[in-house]
């Protein structure tokens, strides 16, 4: 039996391998879960943690590491970031357009029940 954090990472994966970029992935595994963004996310780095060895296994002498390739690993992960970063922001924009329309469309309709309050004190004084 898989967890919910491998069957994330498994889902994920098969996004990006079709051809997805792994925000937009992220984004619609989300939706398709019902599961907020950054849960998905935090799912899908954690199986990626968990994947890093066995605990309480002897560790083992790693190889060197080159510091060029390690540095260009820390600068691929903050194009993720950006990505991600831009995907809640695109979310929040959403969210604020949504709530904006709302307002808007129904601005007309709560100004003449105000103005009928208003009609129905001022006629009694």
């Amino acid at each position: 039996m898989s967890s919910k954090a491998q069957q994330v990472f498994e889902r994920v994966e098969a996004l990006i391998a079709s051809g997805m970029k792994k925000a937009d992935a992220f984004r619609q595994l989300s939706e398709e879960l019902g599961q907020p963004f950054n849960s998905i996310r935090g799912a899908y780095y954690t199986h990626t943690r968990t994947m890093g060895g066995t605990p309480g296994a002897t560790p083992r002498r790693r190889a060197p590491v080159d510091p060029v390739e390690q540095a260009a690993a820390v600068l691929r992960q903050a194009l993720d970031v950006i990505g991600v970063e831009i995907a809640q922001a695109k979310e929040r924009a959403e969210v604020a357009m949504t709530h904006y329309k709302e307002l808007r469309d129904s601005a007309a309709t709560r100004k003449a029940q105000i103005e009928a309050k208003i009609d129905v004190l001022t006629a009694e004084a």
